[in-house]
């Protein structure tokens, strides 16, 4: 594989949006399946997940607290696993990363006018139009022109007029299986790294079947957020807003 040093900078990579905070939304299993049962109803489907319900959830609440223009557009990028979508599938024991991001993209004004379902329906269809045949040729396309990434911003295209958002981590880790010797964790959270602005992190919750969206956002936007009723009222709880420099005093 052709490798230069000189493509790896030997400079820290700073967060790009200092002035963001962050926030963590606790969603419960009940409020999580009325959520995939209210999606899949509104589109005569069965095939959204619970994850992809979640996501659409909040992809629409902060196109709706952003006050953003109605033809600005904002895109949802998805780091999506490819364990199984290759072909034979990645066995259990591979320890490397095996993710590639997908962009679902729709304007503001579209993404309101729409119900919870048509959104959901739209990050499902992304998604599983990830082919194995695709993923194989971003490989071998990297292995000719390796890009050594600086920050999660920089994978991430840049437009005046569109809004960007990238959701990563899973709510399938067992991070709760895991005790250090201090007894069964109460709580994850993913650190000061690769922060910024629209920047979203998912775990599972405590409880088996609830999960977590570390969110990272401009203050305006998420304290809209918790003040949205459409929103709030499928959350259980939610932590109070870390400022963003503190995060990397920690």
């Amino acid at each position: 594989m052709p490798f230069s040093h000189s493509g790896i900078s030997d400079k820290v990579t700073r967060p790009i949006s200092l002035n963001s905070l962050q926030r963590v939304f606790h969603f419960s299993k009940e409020k999580i399946a009325h959520l995939k049962s209210k999606a899949n109803a509104e589109m005569g489907t069965n095939n959204i997940s619970s994850l992809q319900a979640l996501m659409a959830h909040h992809w629409r609440a902060i196109t709706r607290c952003g006050h953003l223009n109605p033809d600005q557009v904002i895109s949802y990028r998805v780091a999506v696993g490819l364990r199984q979508k290759l072909k034979p599938p990645l066995p259990k024991e591979y320890l490397g990363n095996a993710l590639k991001g997908v962009s679902v993209k729709s304007t503001a004004c579209e993404l309101l006018q729409h119900g919870l379902g048509w959104a959901a329906l739209h990050i499902n269809k992304t998604i599983a139009s990830l082919t194995a045949e695709e993923v194989k040729k971003t490989l071998k396309d990297w292995v000719n022109a390796p890009l050594i990434l600086s920050n999660m911003r920089s994978n991430i295209p840049t437009s005046t007029s569109t809004v960007s958002l990238l959701i990563g981590s899973s709510p399938t880790f067992n991070v709760y299986g895991n005790d250090f010797g201090l007894g069964r964790p109460v709580a994850v959270r993913s650190g000061a790294a690769n922060k910024m602005n629209g920047k979203i992190a998912v775990f599972p919750g405590a409880e088996e079947g609830s999960i977590d969206f570390e969110v990272c956002l401009l203050p305006e936007t998420l304290h809209a957020m918790a003040e949205d009723a459409e929103f709030m009222e499928a959350v259980a709880t939610c932590t109070k807003p870390c400022i963003y420099e503190s995060c990397l005093a920690d």
